[in-house]
């Protein structure tokens, strides 16, 4: 979601970045074109981007790894875009990535320009792939979630069917969360470290951390009565969105993205205390956090913020364990 060609297309005059919005917007349904089936549809995902990585997360709670493929591009963006890992290095620098499955593509795009021609968006993930008709189904992460969890209810065990990450009766609070928290925090990030201009830059990262302390505030009440959640103490959409870019916060937000007036581990106990209870206790959130593929997109993909492509060291760990 990120790289150069993003930066210079999306700044604006006034040196703001403005995010534009996906343009595959249909739908898993029973009632369309695309009916829920069992090994019809594939994800393409980076994990380094906090996007692809709600996908990755959901798939697993709602217990759909075995009917619905991933594929993870290489971490390297360049001016063309994302990439597909060779055999080679899916086993070395890039492992875990891997090749293309269906077409043998070497580019993210390609699979843009099979389902639309004439396509002229980002070639972004995720990406959920319709292999039956051919075609892409959605690229935009807050939808594909939100079908995984409710379309496939027919055709998963009961256990993961009851699971439900976006339930009716507390949608208005949820809504009241992601009408804040994307815009200052999940998408401030961004709006601050691909700044190009002091002014803006200062103005996101003021809001920034304006609302990382309310959210430390939030926590902080929910830990005085016992829960683990923001919504109702159970497992929401909201706790899902908002882990991706507080992982990515200490060991890449803050430096490169100029993100450090605080840090998680050490400025925000209860917000830190949230993010370790969710990495460590739940697999859905550990296992598809990969650091490595993280560090190495953002500081290697972006030579207008980083120009040698150096990846620090620190801070290490990446994560603090449950219990220090």
């Amino acid at each position: 979601m990120s790289g150069k060609i993003e930066i210079q297309k999306f700044a604006n005059a006034n040196g703001e970045y403005k995010r534009l919005t996906s343009i595959f917007r249909n739908s898993i349904s029973k009632q369309g074109p695309h009916s829920p089936e069992a090994n019809r549809y594939h994800l393409y995902v980076s994990y380094a981007c906090p996007w692809a990585h709600r996908t990755l997360i959901t798939r697993i709670i709602k217990g759909l790894t075995g009917i619905i493929g991933v594929t993870v591009v290489h971490w390297h963006m360049d001016n063309n875009g994302w990439r597909f890992a060779t055999e080679e290095e899916g086993k070395t620098d890039a492992k875990d990535s891997l090749p293309e499955p269906f077409y043998g593509f070497q580019r993210l795009k390609e699979l843009y320009y099979k389902a639309n021609p004439n396509y002229e968006g980002r070639f972004t993930v995720p990406v959920l792939w319709d292999k039956k008709l051919e075609t892409i189904v959605n690229n935009e992460s807050s939808e594909i979630i939100r079908m995984l969890n409710t379309e496939f209810n027919d055709i998963i065990p009961e256990k993961y069917a009851k699971i439900d990450i976006y339930p009716e009766a507390f949608r208005f609070e949820i809504e009241e969360f992601n009408d804040w928290i994307y815009p200052t925090i999940n998408n401030g990030v961004y709006k601050a470290g691909f700044a190009t201009k002091q002014e803006p830059y200062e103005t996101e990262v003021t809001n920034l951390f304006k609302s990382l302390d309310r959210l430390e505030d939030i926590l902080k009440d929910k830990h005085d009565k016992c829960e683990e959640y923001l919504v109702n103490n159970q497992l929401t959409e909201v706790d899902i969105r908002l882990f991706t870019t507080l992982v990515r916060f200490d060991p890449v937000y803050h430096q490169h993205f100029k993100c450090n007036i605080k840090m998680i581990r050490h400025d925000y106990p209860h917000i830190h205390r949230y993010l370790r209870n969710l990495y460590w206790k739940d697999e859905a959130f550990g296992s598809t956090t990969n650091f490595e593929h993280i560090k190495f997109h953002y500081t290697k993909s972006h030579p207008q913020i980083n120009p040698h492509g150096i990846t620090p060291v620190g801070p290490l760990p990446n994560i603090m364990p449950l219990y220090p």
